[in-house]
């Protein structure tokens, strides 16, 4: 599983901005405020704030949705000068292949960020699509199937050395009300978690961040690993071990451009792992164009990158391009039947300061797989 699972990965969709950002956005009758308090706030900066507003988003798994969110930002200490804002979000979306997707989430900068903490707790309701496991699906093969998911994610890190941070994290996942055909491809291919599960798993990892910002960095470097362990000591049903690995660089590429690079592993050990825990290939955030689980295995490496340049004001254009591939076993990811996938996007920036941007973007793929995405925050 990917980071952010509302649907087994996707983090574009309750991304949060702050209230003046919306008013700019309102202005192109993409969202609308309809509340905003400001609890308290001095003459340097706001100490806390809460904004309620109306949310839209677009990707090839969810076509248009629509839905609400709020957003509260805070210090955990008023005497804490060091760490940067934190925040827990809030956010319901309802689109029009009938999806329902609610999240919280947030992250809390404690002690002069020497810890930080995140969580994130969803519930989806979510007809989807299977074109069967493996790298050589056929894309006549997709097959229709829905499930609900609960998921709760927490982790807490802890500052080893500068920009060095060593972290404990714990997964829940269930998964129920699972609809497919019987006798299909998941009775035929005999997927594990085709009825109703769940898992529960404990893991440690490790993060090295220079990124001089968090939405839209244009430079520093950004490295993470960690493992999960789903055992019955734990309350699994499934027992597997989940690896993943990240890392992006950032370099200046002249002017008011920037040019982003991200090496991706996703990594499953163990023979029988649940189907929501298994690698989703495609998604608005890697290999744009494909349908999230338009290939689907236990393996899974991408690698990709992107062109990002300001033009005028607060609009700038990107163009993106990036391979992979999935597989069974982690010996077996290759270039066999690669992937591509390519692209191009405008951007308009919401929150100059932050770089905070609203993302538009379509992406082509292998074969029949293309896809437009209206988003916000970049891809990675």
């Amino acid at each position: 599983m990917a980071r952010f699972r509302t649907y087994n990965g996707t983090n574009g969709l309750f991304c949060i901005y702050m209230t003046r950002c919306i008013r700019r956005l309102c202005l192109y009758s993409l969202l609308l405020p309809v509340f905003s308090t400001v609890i308290a706030q001095d003459s340097t900066r706001s100490q806390s704030k809460l904004v309620i507003f109306p949310a839209m988003t677009r990707s090839i798994e969810t076509s248009w949705a629509f839905g609400g969110a709020a957003s509260y930002t805070f210090r955990v200490s008023a005497k804490d000068t060091l760490s940067r804002t934190s925040s827990i979000q809030m956010g319901v979306l309802y689109s029009l292949r009938k999806q329902l997707v609610s999240s919280i989430r947030g992250t809390q900068y404690l002690r002069n960020e020497n810890w930080i903490f995140n969580e994130q707790i969803s519930f989806s309701s979510f007809p989807d699509k299977f074109w069967g496991m493996g790298k050589n699906t056929a894309d006549n093969s997709v097959e229709d199937y829905s499930f609900k998911q609960m998921y709760i994610y927490l982790h807490l890190m802890k500052k080893i050395a500068p920009r060095l941070f060593a972290g404990l994290l714990y997964e829940y996942q269930r998964v129920w009300n699972i609809s497919y055909k019987p006798g299909g491809l998941f009775d035929q291919q005999q997927v594990p978690g085709r009825q109703n599960y769940h898992v529960s798993g404990l893991g440690l990892s490790l993060t090295y961040d220079s990124r001089n910002h968090a939405f839209s960095p244009d430079k520093g470097f950004f490295a993470q690993t960690y493992f999960n362990h789903f055992s019955p000591l734990t309350g699994s049903q499934y027992p597997y071990t989940n690896l993943v690995v990240d890392i992006r660089k950032y370099v200046p590429a002249g002017k008011d451009a920037v040019f982003a690079a991200q090496a991706w592993l996703f990594g499953n050990i163990g023979k029988s792992v649940p189907l929501r825990s298994q690698a989703a290939f495609g998604g608005d955030n890697t290999m744009r164009g494909y349908y999230q689980g338009r290939f689907r295995d236990l393996q899974q490496f991408v690698i990709q990158g992107e062109y990002r340049r300001h033009i005028y004001k607060r609009f700038g254009i990107v163009a993106f391009a990036g391979m992979g591939n999935v597989a069974h076993e982690i010996g077996e990811l290759n270039f066999s039947n690669l992937k591509y996938s390519f692209g191009g996007g405008m951007r308009y920036a919401l929150n100059a300061s932050e770089k905070l941007n609203l993302r538009i973007d379509y992406g082509i793929g292998k074969g029949n797989n293309s896809g437009f995405y209206f988003q916000l925050a970049e891809a990675f």
